[in-house]
This record gives C-alpha cells, sequence and structure tokens, in this order.
C-alpha cells in the first residue's frame, strides 16, 4: 500500500457516519411541491365546484335503495367469486393433468371465457331462452326426467352469477396454476420420501407455499370482480349501479348519486385492500424479502 492509499484510508476512518446529512436532491423537493400544489387544486375544486351537490350525496348516501344495490354488489362479489375459484381449481387441476383431453378442455374454456368481454358473456346468459326455450334434465337423446321453462329460470340474478362466475373462474385456473406451478418440485419430492399421500402433499406442502402466489393477484381479481358487477345494470339487476340510476332517473342529479356510488365502491374496495394485506402477510410469515 502506497503512503497516498494509507493517507486517504486514515482520512475516510476520520468520518463520522452519525455526523453525515442526506444528500439535497431539488428534483424531489421541486416533485413533492408539484404533487402538493395538484392536491390543493382538486380538494378546492372538490369544495367550490357547487355543481358537485354535496348535500344531494349527504341525503343519498345512506338510502335504503343505495344501500340494498350495495348489498346486492358485495352478494354478487362473494358468490361469484366463490364459485369462479372452486370451478378455477378443478380447471387449474385440469391444465396441469396428464390426462389430454382434460387438459386440453381446460386450456379451452380459459382462452375462450378470458377473451370474450364479461358484458357479452352477461347479455349472452340473459338471453339463453332464444336458444334454450326448454331447460331439461335427462338421458341424452333419451327420456327427459324434468324440465323447466327457461324464461322462468334465468331470471336476472341467475344470468348475473352465471356469467360473472363462469367468467371469473377462467382468470383463477391461471392463477391457482401459475402458484402451483411456483413451488419448487424438489418440495413434492421431499413428502413423498416423508410417506406424505398426494392428497397431504398437496394440502400440506404445495398448497401452503403455493397460497404465498396465489392470494395478491386472488385479492386484485376480487376487487375487480366488484367493480365488474356494475356491468349487470345492464340486464336490470338491482345491484349499486342500477340503484343510483333508478333515482337520478327520477331526480335528474347524475352527477351528485354518482359520487354516492363511487364513495361506496372506494370505502368496500378500501376493505377488501386491507384484509388482502393482512392475508398476504399472514401467508409470507418466514420469507425472507
Amino acid at each position: 500500500m502506497t503512503a497516498v492509499d494509507m493517507t486517504t484510508t486514515a482520512k475516510v476512518s476520520t468520518v463520522d457516519v452519525a455526523t453525515a446529512r442526506p444528500r439535497f436532491r431539488p428534483w424531489r423537493w421541486l416533485t413533492g411541491a408539484l404533487l402538493l400544489a395538484v392536491a390543493v387544486q382538486v380538494v378546492v375544486f372538490l369544495y367550490s365546484n357547487p355543481r358537485f351537490e354535496w348535500d344531494v350525496v349527504g341525503e343519498y348516501l345512506f338510502d335504503a335503495t343505495v344501500l340494498a344495490g350495495l348489498g346486492m354488489s358485495v352478494l354478487l362479489t362473494v358468490v361469484g367469486m366463490t364459485l369462479g375459484s372452486l370451478l378455477g381449481t378443478v380447471l387449474a387441476a385440469g391444465q396441469l393433468s396428464e390426462f389430454g383431453p382434460a387438459r386440453w378442455a381446460a386450456t379451452v374454456y380459459v382462452g375462450v371465457f378470458r377473451g370474450v368481454p364479461p358484458l357479452v358473456q352477461l347479455i349472452f346468459w340473459y338471453n339463453l331462452a332464444y336458444l334454450l326455450p326448454t331447460l331439461s334434465i335427462g338421458v341424452p337423446y333419451g327420456p327427459t326426467f324434468a324440465s323447466w321453462d327457461s324464461n322462468a329460470v334465468i331470471t336476472p340474478l341467475f344470468a348475473a352469477i352465471l356469467g360473472l362466475s363462469l367468467h371469473e373462474a377462467a382468470y383463477m385456473a391461471e392463477i391457482i396454476r401459475a402458484g402451483i406451478l411456483a413451488v419448487d418440485p424438489g418440495q413434492r419430492d421431499a413428502a413423498k420420501a416423508m410417506g406424505f399421500t398426494s392428497g397431504q402433499t398437496f394440502g400440506r406442502v404445495v398448497l401452503p407455499q403455493a397460497m404465498r402466489v396465489i392470494i395478491p393477484p386472488t385479492g386484485s381479481q376480487f376487487i375487480s370482480l366488484l367493480k365488474g358487477t356494475s356491468l349487470v345494470s345492464v340486464i336490470a339487476m338491482a345491484d349499486l349501479l342500477h340503484a343510483v340510476q333508478v333515482i337520478y332517473n327520477r331526480t335528474y342529479e347524475v352527477v351528485p348519486m354518482l359520487l354516492v356510488a363511487v364513495i361506496w365502491y372506494l370505502a368496500v374496495v378500501t376493505v377488501l385492500s386491507l384484509g388482502q394485506r393482512r392475508l398476504e402477510r399472514r401467508f409470507g410469515r418466514g420469507v425472507t424479502v
């Protein structure tokens, strides 16, 4: 080591990090000031513009019709997500199966239902009676055990649940499949070496590790489904959006009623996001980031 290097090392060693100051970054301060100015402008605009009619928003925020529509939206979300997750699990297993016909059928299903917009699917299922005037149960090309009028069976609620569930199943299949594939195959081999059955291996080894990958996109998908329930208003389903539409069609107070829907959507999405974060922390315990 030369004399110059020794001198440099001595100078560095005498630096006290406790007295160090952060670097001044003018671009960060400028960006922060611009964001603050935009935020203030938005608040002033929301407060000062009388056309928002905040008194009307407060009047209808807890209206019985609005709350009933909110409850229907949440119900459709929960039922659609539950049925979609169950069917998505079956489809994911089919896609990972070594049995060719099951793998092809699951792949085709996912491709079709992910490719067709959910609005088109809802309208199609709502008008299924045009193709099948009668729904029946029986032996194919044989005797019929029971039959029903399609118009009586396919109500707006039935069409909404069917359309949302089938659409959701295609996305959940891909999410679950990705989570399972993310688990190291060596984990399965180790479980089998310890004497675990296939069911025990999946339930105790594969699934807990896969959930770390499955939970984040599933939470986002749940939130997307909640917002997607607004599409059922096109088939006269009494969800949150339809409820506020009924009111503003009568009062012509379009903007404040839409703000009522926005507030409730944001409130529910916030609660769901907090729940998603807790699940992520629970299944991420023991993982070093």
